[in-house]
């Protein structure tokens, strides 16, 4: 039986991206296991996980830990229910808005982070004494509290708008809505119906993609949460990380692993949906 050969410059494409790959896996692994190294080293040739042991139970870990989760659970939960039907209305309803809602999505990424959380403050600041004597005031006392901050979970709305506006525009821009709700209809259904039982499930990657790019922020914003004075899991890292060099190092590699559990437990709960889906 003949064998089919393999085009030549097909063969050198994949040696190329197969180098890529591979220069790319060393440029993420030498620092990871020099990291790695350092923080498990006695300094005598032998081993110690004391750095992650003294970690694991130090105050205020598992706190902070919750209060990341929370936040990021609750920032994208937000943004999906605010992006979603916006972006729908726009595609169904009005298509000469889808600019405007372009632009306005768009428009955190042009101011830094540190002039949105400056902007905070002030707002913080002088709100009380404009609304002390009103209902107001409780509203500013409450969203400031540190077992849960709702000032923080507007601010991260705003900073992962533009990227989860874009993983879910380029998800429409492949599915054919105003189609897909028209033959829905006609069958019967309901535009809520339409929606959730035909439009959502083909954007599941979108929406996925949104997510997870949302978690990453959330899970890995400094500034904000430092400025305004909270101790999510990034602030806590890097207070109790001070205290010598392996520690340092020790709560740099957990950060990082928590991150990474979180996006592939995400990314596993939508590779396993569509899986079930398609059988």
């Amino acid at each position: 039986m003949a064998q089919l050969k393999i085009p030549a410059p097909l063969s050198r494409l994949r040696v190329g991206r197969g180098l890529v790959l591979l220069l790319c896996g060393v440029y993420f692994a030498v620092p990871m296991a020099a990291s790695l190294f350092f923080s498990i080293d006695d300094y005598h040739g032998g081993y110690t996980f004391h750095a992650y042991t003294q970690l694991l139970s130090a105050p205020g870990f598992l706190d902070s830990l919750y209060l990341s989760l929370e936040l990021a659970g609750a920032t994208v939960a937000v943004l999906l229910l605010v992006l979603v039907p916006a972006l729908l209305a726009a595609r169904l309803g009005a298509p000469k808005l889808r600019p405007v809602v372009e632009v306005m999505c768009s428009l955190p990424l042009v101011v830094p982070v540190v002039a949105l959380t400056t902007g905070i403050v002030g707002v913080l600041r002088w709100g009380p004494d404009y609304f002390a004597n009103s209902p107001f005031f409780q509203t500013f006392v409450a969203i400031q509290n540190p077992d849960f901050p709702v000032v923080l979970l507007i601010a991260y709305v705003l900073m992962a708008l533009p990227f989860a506006y874009r993983a879910l525009d380029g998800g429409l821009r492949g599915v054919d809505v105003a189609t897909l709700v028209e033959a829905a209809r006609n069958c019967g259904a309901s535009y809520p119906r339409a929606v959730f039982s035909v439009v959502l499930p083909n954007l599941r990657s979108a929406l996925l993609s949104a997510s997870v790019l949302t978690v990453a922020l959330v899970l890995g914003e400094f500034t904000t949460a430092s400025i305004l004075g909270f101790q999510p899991f990034s602030v806590w890292i890097n207070t109790y990380g001070k205290t010598d060099g392996q520690m340092s190092v020790a709560v740099s590699m957990i950060s990082l692993m928590v991150v990474w559990i979180v996006l592939l437990l995400m990314s596993a709960l939508g590779s396993g949906r569509r899986k079930s889906a398609r059988s």
